[in-house]
């Protein structure tokens, strides 16, 4: 079969693609059926997908995005004949990923003014999106990263914590993102709007994290000039985030106790309780319940703040993510320090899926930006790596059998096949990949599928 040319539009030749492929806004266009018609190169760097797959499809099978079956931007200009300009959207990339992206549309037509189809343009809007967020620090659910079984439980159930005004307690090893799931519950529910205070309880004796919990009122202590209203009264009618909350002492246990109870706080040097309306999210990277089997922690205070339990994996516990999240943080790096990494090589991939991660999300972010630092473009190399995941002298891999990719890569679709009972169009959408590539892949990799195609029918490949 021979390569695909650049558009199926009657009309468009070599000088009319040049001047579409020198944009940096991806542009395509679209006949009567929705089919795309032409794809540019810009298109092609933003999605993942390359022009010769992308023409013949339906649009909403290659973008996959969140207005596609309600709100087409596309489908507003054929049915009202306006153009649109500049309206937000989001569009799934190859990897999975959901970028903002500004759209444009306006119809096409031919010579004798007939309508042909329609034309739209979109521009990426991630490096914006991340300052802002960084400026910011509002993070949604949609940027914890990850589609191991054990995230997608956690997804499902974020949504449902967040309606509620339940005390949450979030257990799991440093680097596990903890605050990012706080902040995700803060930022999905109705008091999102309100203020997210965080504060370590680990990093403060008791008396700097009692005034810094409920404040103080002038005169209370030598030092003491003016009134300051402490983290409780701060986050009145939003969210307050206690980490590491199994490190305060047996004194603060109690006034943290009453104030659940009461839900009234007694600032430092006042004479009566303040109300206050504020959702409680805890977090710990140990085990309260252990700790209240020691009688470290107050059992009475464990079952106050445990109203509602998370248990956060560890890196090591869903390395199926790895990929996924180096592509996110290469992204981010990328945007953030104006580079052009490409990626990792095979050997790098397979020493960060050998490795524990005691530090977990953090530590391989952290390796990330190290090899941001030490490579100037192309992929990472394990030269680029810290010391104790380069190879030795002498060693070709790492004391341990390498990991293959396809292996990787057998294990992913099986395991999305197994989660989406089958159907192939919704572990197409799982893993990112359009529906054709996923039937190749589990040909060429040998994978035995399920009998049932997920809707109660039997399929053969």
């Amino acid at each position: 079969m021979g390569k695909r040319s650049k558009t199926l539009f009657p009309g468009f030749g070599d000088s009319e693609f040049a001047i579409l492929d020198s944009l940096n806004e991806g542009v395509f266009t679209v006949d009567r059926d929705w089919r795309i018609t032409s794809f540019n190169r810009a298109a092609e760097r933003i999605l993942g997908i390359s022009r010769e797959e992308a023409l013949g499809c339906r649009c909403s099978e290659v973008f996959r995005a969140d207005v596609c079956e309600q709100n087409c931007a596309l489908r507003r200009t054929f049915e009202s004949a306006l153009p649109i300009v500049d309206a937000p959207a989001h569009i799934v990339n190859r990897q999975g990923q959901r970028i903002p992206i500004r759209v444009a549309t306006a119809l096409l037509k031919d010579r004798s003014g007939n309508i042909i189809g329609g034309v739209e343009t979109f521009q990426d809007m991630t490096q914006v999106e991340q300052l802002r967020k960084e400026l910011d620090s509002r993070y949604s659910f949609e940027d914890i990263i990850g589609r191991s079984p054990a995230m997608l439980q956690l997804f499902d159930l974020l949504p449902q914590i967040a309606d509620s005004s339940s005390t949450v307690l979030i257990e799991g090893a440093s680097g596990t993102g903890k605050e990012l799931f706080a902040r995700a519950i803060h930022n999905l529910s109705p008091r999102s709007k309100k203020p997210f205070v965080a504060i370590n309880c680990a990093a403060l004796p008791d008396t700097l994290l009692e005034s810094e919990l409920f404040g103080f009122k002038a005169g209370a202590f030598t030092d003491a000039k003016r009134d300051k209203p402490g983290r409780f009264a701060l986050a009145d009618g939003g969210t307050i985030f206690l980490d590491e909350i199994g490190d305060i002492s047996a004194a603060m246990q109690v006034r943290l106790l009453r104030v659940l109870q009461e839900r009234t706080i007694e600032p430092l040097g006042g004479i009566k309780p303040v109300p206050v309306d504020v959702r409680v999210i805890a977090a710990t990277n140990r085990n309260l319940s252990n700790l209240v089997q020691e009688g470290v922690f107050r059992e009475d205070l464990f079952y106050r703040i445990r109203v509602v339990y998370l248990q956060l994996p560890g890196l090591a516990q869903r390395r199926e993510d790895i990929p996924l999240l180096t592509e996110h943080l290469i992204s981010k790096f990328n945007h953030l320090q104006n580079k052009n990494i490409a990626g990792v090589s095979d050997e790098v991939m397979t020493r960060l899926m050998e490795h524990d991660f005691p530090g977990n999300v953090r530590e391989l972010e952290n390796i990330i930006e190290q090899a941001f630092v030490l490579c100037r473009d192309g992929l990472i190399e394990t030269k680029h790596l810290p010391p104790e995941l380069r190879p030795q002298s002498g060693e070709k891999n790492g004391g341990k059998e390498a990991i293959r990719l396809d292996s990787l890569e057998r294990s992913a679709i099986e395991e999305a096949l197994r989660r989406r009972h089958g159907n192939r169009r919704q572990t197409a959408a799982d893993l990112g990949i359009n529906v054709s590539t996923l039937y190749r892949k589990i040909r060429t990799l040998g994978i035995a599928t399920p009998e049932s195609d997920g809707r109660g029918k039997r399929r053969r490949l």
